[in-house]
């Protein structure tokens, strides 16, 4: 198997994609060609050459450049990180505690900086409340998605759904990042395909500047590894001596985790069913 080095190229080129009809249910991000053995070189895939993210309109990317390029000075990033290892009712995913652990570590564990809900600590209400405050959010739960009605589509917290249609009712100053643990947060619907209608693209519609979301399930066991190199990341590209969340490289740092994590799985049809489903939409 090729070996790959674990960090993004000196200067790689930005795409956003805009898909429609069937192409929005193709992993474009991960192009490339594959093999099962050590002929098929790295650079045969699109994530050696590029840094992809997704777009649900071509208008909604241009309204995030415009924001971009406001000269208004933006507060510091402020995480709300969410857990969920036994959401009563729905399976258990015990690897949420691993990943929000990382997180907190590496972030510092500053309560001005940083705060974690988990298990009956994250409640509907409670989650709603910090949301107001925090410009920033990772989720790590069940997430469920209504094609007939997307502002139902929502997360699983300890005492119910929070669905998009109260996010939206909430006032978020500076709405930053948004990382959706969670399976199928980017699932498309193939009736309405010219439409977005999946949750990483309600939280683009609520206002948040970038969303990591999943385009299919995703493997537990991989999902702290996956937030530990993405925080890492952002840390690491903070202004020196001031270790705050850059989430405006978002699409840097999730194209940096997916390359480490790829140099562990490696590209059989094993390890692409691991990386692949992670995408950025947005800015």
């Amino acid at each position: 198997m090729f070996s790959l080095k674990p960090h993004v190229p000196m200067n790689p080129r930005r795409l956003w994609w805009c898909p429609t009809g069937p192409l929005a249910f193709l992993p474009l991000h991960a192009a490339g060609i594959y093999g099962l053995n050590e002929t098929c070189a790295p650079s045969s895939c699109l994530s050696n050459f590029a840094i992809s993210s997704y777009t649900p309109t071509v208008s909604s990317l241009l309204v995030r450049v415009n924001d971009s390029a406001d000269v208004q000075p933006v507060p510091p990033s402020k995480l709300l990180i969410i857990s969920q290892p036994n959401t009563p009712g729905r399976s258990p995913i015990p690897c949420t505690t691993k990943e929000i652990d990382a997180i907190w570590k590496i972030i510092g564990a500053n309560p001005s900086d940083c705060l974690r809900l988990e298990a009956e600590a994250a409640t509907v209400t409670r989650v709603k409340l910090e949301m107001a405050s925090h410009s920033s959010i990772h989720f790590a739960c069940h997430a469920s998605q209504d094609v007939k009605a997307p502002l139902m589509s929502g997360f699983y917290l300890h005492d119910g759904r929070l669905e998009l249609m109260e996010i939206m009712k909430l006032r978020v100053t500076h709405s930053e990042l948004a990382f959706l643990s969670a399976c199928q947060t980017s699932t498309g619907d193939e009736k309405l395909s010219e439409e977005a209608v999946h949750l990483a693209a309600g939280m683009l519609a609520v206002g948040y500047r970038g969303v990591v979301a999943t385009m299919w399930s995703i493997k537990d066991k991989y999902g702290p590894v996956v937030a530990e190199s993405f925080y890492e990341y952002l840390m690491n590209k903070a202004t020196p001596g001031k270790p705050r969340l850059d989430t405006a490289n978002a699409a840097h740092a999730l194209h940096h985790a997916i390359q480490c994590i790829r140099e562990q799985v490696g590209d059989t049809e094993r390890g692409l069913l691991t990386w692949v489903p992670y995408v950025h939409f947005g800015y």
